[in-house]
């Protein structure tokens, strides 16, 4: 997995977490991504180094910076599993597929797929 791609997994996965629960904290995201708590716990030092997180109290919150790439892998991971659901995919397989699609897609090839089924979603 690409360093770009393991940042945004895991920006997203705080940003789903904090939908879920409200206050994000490491074990809640070892839960979520089937990680250790020390992998979680380095990888969550890096983010907050680089400007992404910020942690008070344990509790783990998105930057401006770090919200908008959640966001962005967040809109492009449900539309394209619902995408791939409308053509007859099954959920558990849309949503796995969409995950990696979501990472390689441009954001010029996003907007055309949104553009080109808004329609049929």
């Amino acid at each position: 997995m690409k360093k770009e791609e393991t940042i945004q997994n895991y920006l997203e996965a705080v940003y789903i977490t904090s939908l879920d629960k409200g206050t994000v904290r490491a074990i809640d995201l070892a839960n979520y991504l089937g990680f250790s708590r020390p992998t979680v716990s380095i990888a969550l030092r890096q983010l907050e180094s680089d400007g992404y997180i910020e942690i008070n109290d344990n509790a783990i919150e998105l930057t401006e910076q770090g919200k908008n790439i959640a966001l962005t892998m967040y809109e492009r991971h449900e539309y394209i599993a619902r995408i791939l659901m409308k053509l007859g995919v099954d959920k558990k397989t849309a949503y796995e597929d969409s995950c990696l699609i979501e990472h390689d897609l441009s954001a010029e090839s996003f907007a055309a797929i949104k553009d080109a089924t808004k329609d049929y979603v």
